[in-house]
């Protein structure tokens, strides 16, 4: 097994230790980077969904704005530059909000109106219902268009979102995790095979005194036999001493 298929650790019970709880926060991390990318991918299949209906909805509308437009300018002529002489600020205005789905921030963009209609009498003379028809129908169509920029930019920060998760759920799954697996069995054959050794050292141990403690007896028979005593010899002579001396007495 080589270095770069496990991590470069000291196999101890310490380190056996640490690489068990990184397991397990590895694995806890791995959990909710799935479920992170569960939640964004049912976001993304609403948001795909909402735009796909925006886009269809929109074409529709353009369509009838640009009939509406076309009604008006037959009935009251040229009126445009009537609309923008009576026009000083921007009345319908975009403002950005943000929305958190599992961390990630998507931006949202609402469509709000600022003062009042101030070219509300534009068409008054003639063609003025018209006028007005094509008015509702260009606000429906920015409502629209605001609407599917703000599907748009959440579906790209969405896209990007579950790419990256996904890509670290998938590093942690098959690089980290099996990482982590294969030092823990590391660390564990090393112990083991170090309590193996420690054994086998403490038999020889023992068997080496064993094997002292023998020669030390047979060097003390061998001294014993040779002043013609045995090991039981001393403790005869003085038992058979103590028998005379009572005999005597």
């Amino acid at each position: 097994m080589s270095g770069k298929d496990r991590i470069d650790v000291f196999p101890s019970r310490m380190a056996q230790t640490t690489m068990k709880a990184s397991l397990k926060g590895a694995q806890k991390g791995h959990n909710l980077l799935k479920r992170k990318a569960d939640a964004l991918s049912v976001r993304f299949r609403t948001v795909l969904h909402k735009m796909i209906e925006t886009k269809t909805l929109m074409g529709e509308v353009m369509s009838e704005a640009t009939f509406s437009l076309a009604e008006a300018k037959f009935a009251a002529g040229d009126f445009s530059a009537t609309v923008l002489q009576n026009v000083n600020n921007a009345q319908v205005k975009v403002r950005a909000r943000k929305d958190n789905v599992a961390g990630v921030t998507l931006p949202v963009f609402e469509l709000y109106q600022d003062g009042g209609d101030s070219y509300e009498l534009t068409g008054l003379a003639r063609g003025g219902e018209q006028i007005s028809r094509s008015k509702r129908s260009y606000t429906k169509a920015v409502e629209l268009l605001v609407e599917l920029a703000s599907s748009q930019t959440s579906f790209v920060a969405l896209d990007e979102a579950i790419k990256a998760t996904n890509r670290r759920a998938r590093a942690i799954e098959h690089v980290l995790l099996p990482r982590i697996e294969r030092t823990l069995a590391y660390i564990a054959t090393e112990l083991d095979e170090r309590e193996r050794e420690e054994f086998y050292r403490l038999k020889k141990i023992q068997q080496k005194k064993r094997q002292l403690r023998e020669r030390a007896e047979a060097e003390a028979a061998v001294r014993l036999a040779a002043l013609g005593l045995t090991v039981a010899e001393p403790a005869n002579m003085l038992t058979e001493g103590m028998d005379e001396d009572l005999l005597f007495d």
